[in-house]
Parts: structure tokens; C-alpha cells; sequence
């Protein structure tokens, strides 16, 4: 799966972004199924991910190198701002601020959620 990559509308919507690039639709529709333009929860995002045919894992794993991850994973990373949502898809990073990266952005803290279409 090779997403298109999509750049946060806003600054508070990381999850809908990640949603959206996994999912191949826009940023609007993610915001108007979980009625949320703002900051999304797990569980939104679980949700979100089983309504659109993507299977996520049920618990969060704690990464330290990007070798460690699956071909295809929703991150969670705590960068030196907030917690934030990115996306990471065979070998490439997806991130809504950051952009297409070969690498994490910034973070004390990884943590990554399997997805897989059903």
C-alpha cells in the first residue's frame, strides 16, 4: 500500500490526516464520519480504521528504530509539542506536519499500531 500523502489541514488534525492517507479519501470526509475536527482519540481512530476496511492492531507497541516496524502502522509520537499521529507505509513515513520522511520525526516517545486491510 503506497499512500498519497496528505499535509494536516490544521495543526489539531494530525489523526484525521493519517486516517485519510490510509483510507484514500479526504481529510473532510475523515472529519465528518467521526463528526471531530479537532484532536483525535484511540478510539476514534479504531473506529475510523474498521469502517474503512483497515484492521488495527489492539495494542500499542513501543518502537525504537523504524527496522522494528511492520510494513504498514499508525504511530504515535510524542514530539516536543504534544502527542501526534503519523502514519508509516514500507519503508516510508507519511507525516501530516512534517511531510514524506525517511525517518521519525523528533520524539521522546514511539509507539505503533499494526494496520492491515481486511
Amino acid at each position: 500500500m503506497k499512500p498519497e500523502y496528505i499535509h494536516e489541514p490544521t495543526d489539531l488534525q494530525c489523526g484525521q490526516a493519517v486516517l485519510a492517507m490510509l483510507a484514500g479519501i479526504t481529510v473532510d470526509e475523515i472529519i465528518s464520519f467521526l463528526d471531530n475536527d479537532r484532536e483525535t482519540t484511540l478510539k476514534e481512530m479504531k473506529k475510523a480504521a474498521a469502517h474503512y476496511g483497515l484492521e488495527m492492531s489492539p495494542h500499542k507497541i513501543e518502537v525504537h528504530d523504524r527496522t522494528e516496524l511492520p510494513e504498514t502502522c499508525i504511530l504515535s509520537l510524542e514530539t516536543p509539542r504534544c502527542w501526534h499521529w503519523s502514519l508509516y507505509s514500507e519503508g516510508v513515513f507519511y507525516d501530516p506536519e512534517h511531510g514524506v520522511m525517511d525517518d521519525f520525526p523528533e520524539a521522546n516517545r514511539k509507539y505503533y499500531w499494526e494496520i492491515k486491510s481486511k
